[in-house]
């Protein structure tokens, strides 16, 4: 199979084309012959014009790329190794969705032959890929796992919006169903991963250690978070304390914040999932996602208080919330959690004005209900500063106090603004 892929006699096929398929896939076309999969037409339409729908990758990134973009299982079922990297998020009830990782192991299971390979790259709760992805390709297929076809699983860890932390240049986990497919699924990775691979020593290992990734970041996001809240209390700066605690070589630097995102506020509740279908409650991961998951709402009704104690009635107040995607400097709104200080802010009456530079206004609207304005207005009562997009970072204190009323309150969320505002009312995390 490797050699096969390295001789361009046998396709890659790369399922589902967002910010992890997409960079996978081009990267494997500089070496191999690859096909391109999704079920979106408009985003293959996008992509066969070089344009990325994610807005992570310049068009220049298409180019000495062989690479075919399709929605057509027929064009598809000419690949041998088969990657998926399609959304693994969680529903209403915090509960892992699949349907996208079945529906793409259904696509494959229905063209798949003997002597092929799947490996996936969704993150999932340790056992997914062959408890629930592994039977539905037999079933479709016909042929019998291991000795018709092989499958693997290699996490992605791919950093929307770090340019720096890219495919090539992270060390990938992969793993195999035997020791055959290990090797193989190592070296074709090892293709365009110039940081080398590690071996896990099997699928579900490699599945335990993506997950525990996001989630310890989780857990040490929402103490900081709960520090916050108790420094709050006691009218201490939670920035000023990390400063002088990072002084000691081994304190680790985390800082309060929302977490939200398609990574970080999702992939712990695949684990706690399997973990209570396992009869066991994680009582240290749920309780930290509860305290990441109730930031949005704290600091809405921090704001709230401060408007009261001087002496505004929220009803009557006007709040610019200045940055709407999950995280600085990306377009994604997915999953932002920023969405929780609007819709709170809202509960108390308060008018809710919106900028961002990244975002798009057409997809808020039709992803929450919100759209934004083109430019930030004047006589806001509060303006809160929620996502540190790079845009914001040359703001002054004379910036503010143009767009605030007399007496009016600057919440800084990520601590941005914390050694420019000397005389403006200013609150942060």
């Amino acid at each position: 199979m490797y050699r096969q892929i390295t001789e361009k006699k046998a396709k890659i096929g790369v399922i589902g084309l967002g910010y992890v398929g997409l960079p996978v896939a081009l990267e494997f076309a500089r070496k191999a012959s690859v096909i391109g999969f999704d079920i979106h037409r408009g985003r293959i339409e996008m992509l066969k014009k070089n344009i990325d729908p994610s807005g992570e990758l310049e068009n220049t990134a298409f180019e000495n790329c062989d690479i075919v973009f399709t929605d057509s299982p027929d064009v598809l079922k000419e690949a041998k190794f088969f990657i998926v990297a399609v959304p693994t998020p969680i529903d209403q009830h915090k509960l892992p969705d699949l349907k996208p990782l079945i529906g793409a192991s259904e696509t494959i299971g229905k063209i798949l032959k003997k002597g092929d390979y799947v490996i996936y790259e969704s993150t999932v709760y340790p056992g997914c890929t062959e408890e629930d992805c592994i039977p539905v390709l037999e079933k479709l297929s016909g042929l019998k796992f291991k000795t018709d076809f092989k499958a693997g699983y290699s996490p992605e860890r791919i950093n929307p919006g770090d340019k720096k932390h890219t495919l090539p240049h992270v060390m990938k986990v992969v793993s195999g169903c035997d020791d055959e497919s290990l090797d193989v699924i190592a070296k074709v990775y090892e293709l365009v991963v110039k940081a080398g691979v590690h071996r896990a020593s099997s699928i579900k290992v490699a599945e335990a250690a993506k997950i525990i990734e996001n989630t310890q970041r989780d857990m040490n996001i929402s103490l900081m978070n709960e520090l916050s809240i108790i420094f709050n209390k006691m009218n201490i700066n939670t920035y000023e304390v990390l400063e002088a605690a990072s002084t000691k070589w081994n304190f680790l630097k985390f800082y309060p914040g929302l977490v939200g995102g398609h990574c970080i506020g999702v992939d712990p509740y695949y684990l706690t999932y399997k973990a209570q279908e396992l009869g066991y409650h994680a009582q240290v991961i749920n309780s930290g996602g509860y305290v990441n998951d109730s930031m949005g709402f704290y600091l809405a009704k921090q704001t709230v208080k401060r408007l009261i104690a001087k002496g505004r009635e929220p009803s009557k107040s006007k709040v610019l919330v200045m940055g709407a995607t999950f995280k600085e400097d990306v377009e994604d709104i997915r999953n932002s959690k920023v969405v929780d200080v609007i819709n709170e802010f809202k509960s108390y009456g308060v008018q809710v004005e919106v900028t961002d530079p990244r975002a798009s206004s057409e997809e808020l609207n039709h992803e929450y209900g919100f759209g934004l304005v083109s430019q930030p207005g004047k006589d806001y009562d509060a303006v809160i500063i929620t996502v540190g997009h790079k845009e914001y970072l040359n703001f002054d204190e004379a910036y503010f106090r143009s767009l605030l009323k007399p007496e009016g309150l600057v919440v800084d969320v990520k601590g941005i603004f914390r050694n420019k505002i000397k005389n403006l009312h200013y609150w942060s995390l």
